[in-house]
């Protein structure tokens, strides 16, 4: 979904709906729309995956590329919960080894 920020998530701030991310269809669909449109994008917000990389680097040559907020939390959640539980696990294994 290509939106504009600044339309705070109306209806009219919808640019383009692109059904799948297979990165070769949807750099087709985007290079329908104006260069000099779409070189006006400044900023596009994206997850990690590598078809959204592509996508927006043959698409919107001037835009910079931001990792959504979502999974920058959710890679940072993951990392502290396998510390956690590897702290868990080991304070465990030491409380068994007290106890033998």
């Amino acid at each position: 979904m290509v939106t504009n920020k600044k339309a705070k998530g109306k209806v009219e701030g919808i640019l383009a709906i692109i059904a799948g991310t297979k990165a070769e269809y949807t750099i087709d669909r985007l290079l329908k729309i104006l260069s000099s449109k779409r070189n006006k994008v400044k900023e596009i917000t994206l997850d990690m995956a590598n078809s959204m990389k592509l996508i927006t680097k043959k698409c919107f040559l001037q835009a910079k590329r931001v990792t959504n907020r979502f999974h920058l939390q959710k890679l940072a959640f993951d990392a502290l919960q396998d510390i956690r539980i590897k702290h868990h696990w080991g304070a465990n294994d030491i409380k068994n080894n007290q106890i033998k």
